[in-house]
């Protein structure tokens, strides 16, 4: 009965978003899009409304720090709604006579979000916004720990929409307790299923017979080379890796350095506190890191001198130190450190050669990470361009802090997102950071033109030339 209940819940949940899409496409505007979006943006960004989401998100989640979520919240919100600012997502969006033509923006209908506890503010809003600025309802799915984020989010948007007459229906939330049958029933009988987090959630996604929108799990590698400015290399690592306590799917997750320049690397390194630990270290940090195979709640994206308490690590590494290098060279299922760690721990690698480097990173990629998106600090950005046309990626990040460049930065041209999407190679969908594209669809009104048909000779007379008839 519990199961036909809650099932029975969504239902209705899906129901009330039909009925209330459906009349916000009927009377819709551009600006009436616009205007929705911009009050769920200011329900995350208002200061006061913003601290309490991060003060509710770590609170009990037990991940990252109140300050970043706070940066976290207020510059993915800020960047998205520039990237939106002047886009159309309403109406006529092209005419064109050449081809006959006319292209229509159309809403996806109910969107069905998954969202993590990593991000149990910024992701849901990221999409909510999208879904509303395309036409669109949407129900958020959060994972357990993020419930009581996400309702205070909820709560916060349909305040703005009270002073704007919108209808709450457009944005709601699966009531906890969330059950994966909740979960599962969102994903069936959503028009779009957007799903961020957990892999068995994405796979669920994909199967489910719904439209869905995935993206991949992270792994992030970083390059330093021989021609690198070591010192900024080794201070946006740095930023990157301590940020929000190495929550996100960008954050550094190994360190690949040429021999070359491997010494001066580390000391650059531990003068913004990165503290190394010797290869001989690696299986008693695995041990407390992965204590029962899993990995140890207690260390997951908490702060550094908690971390360092209960890796065993407290007198071992410096004063100041925010997060651990520890060297390995181990790469697979064996050799958990190669793999995603969501703490301030990164594994370190030497590499005899920058084609070292490179190869170490494949390794690393096909064990885990594949498709999210690689790092590489160097003066030559001919191997940048070279790790884009070889490594199994979809991003390479050149020169910059990776956790603040992926998902998009006001310094650099990807659009802002909390969801990477990963292509083939993670599984995915799409390779582009999720945004608002993904969230809208076309109609097209064809009519005839003068006819445009080739003769046999045009098309093949070069082919001919060359291979004969």
């Amino acid at each position: 009965m519990a199961g036909k209940a809650a099932t029975t819940q969504v239902d209705v949940l899906i129901s009330d978003a039909r009925t209330a899409q459906s009349e916000y496409e009927a009377n819709g505007s551009q600006a009436r899009y616009d205007r929705a979006a911009q009050a769920a943006a200011w329900a995350i960004m208002e200061p006061g409304r913003n601290r309490e989401l991060a003060e509710i998100a770590v609170s009990t989640t037990g991940l990252g720090n109140v300050t970043d979520k706070i940066t976290k919240n207020h510059r993915k919100t800020l960047g998205l709604m520039r990237d939106i600012r002047d886009v159309q997502t309403f109406g006529i969006l092209s005419d064109d006579p050449a081809t006959g033509i006319t292209e229509i923006a159309r809403p996806l209908g109910v969107i069905g979000a998954v969202v993590p506890s990593t991000n149990p503010a910024a992701t849901p809003a990221n999409n909510i916004i999208n879904a509303l600025k395309c036409g669109n309802a949407i129900i958020v799915s959060p994972s357990p720990k993020g419930v009581a984020c996400c309702a205070a989010l909820l709560e916060f948007i349909h305040a703005e929409f009270d002073k704007i007459g919108e209808d709450k229906r457009l944005v709601q939330m699966v009531p906890p307790p969330g059950t994966k049958a909740d979960t599962q029933r969102l994903l069936e009988l959503a028009d779009l299923a957007v799903v961020t987090g957990s892999q068995d959630n994405v796979r669920r996604a994909y199967s489910s017979g719904t439209p869905a929108v995935g993206v991949g799990a992270g792994n992030v590698t970083v390059i330093v080379d021989e021609t690198a400015d070591l010192v900024a290399a080794a201070r946006k690592i740095t930023a990157s890796k301590t940020f929000d306590n190495a929550t996100s799917c960008s954050s550094e997750n190994a360190i690949v350095v040429v021999d070359a320049v491997y010494d001066d690397f580390l000391a650059a390194l531990a003068a913004e506190g990165g503290a190394h630990l010797p290869e001989d270290s690696a299986d008693a940090l695995i041990a407390q890191l992965w204590p029962d195979g899993h990995l140890n709640r207690d260390v997951i994206a908490k702060d550094p001198g908690l971390m360092i308490e209960k890796l065993g690590l407290t007198g071992a590494v410096p004063e100041g130190t925010r997060f651990i290098a520890v060297e390995t060279r181990g790469i697979g299922p064996d050799h958990p450190l190669s793999g995603e760690k969501l703490s301030l721990v990164a594994a370190l690698y030497r590499a005899r050669d920058y084609d070292h480097a490179v190869a170490i990173t494949g390794r690393i990629l096909s064990y885990q990470g594949a498709g999210h998106s690689v790092g590489i600090h160097t003066a030559d950005d001919d191997r940048a361009v070279a790790l884009g046309r070889t490594l199994p990626t979809c991003r390479v990040i050149v020169n910059q802090a990776h956790t603040f460049a992926t998902g998009g930065s006001f310094d650099n041209g990807m659009p802002f997102s909390l969801s990477m999407g990963c292509g083939s190679w993670g599984g995915n969908s799409i390779d582009d950071n999720l945004h608002w594209r993904h969230f809208m669809q076309r109609t097209k009104v064809i009519r005839t033109i003068a006819p445009r048909e080739p003769s046999v000779d045009d098309i093949f007379s070069d082919y001919w030339v060359e291979a004969g008839k």
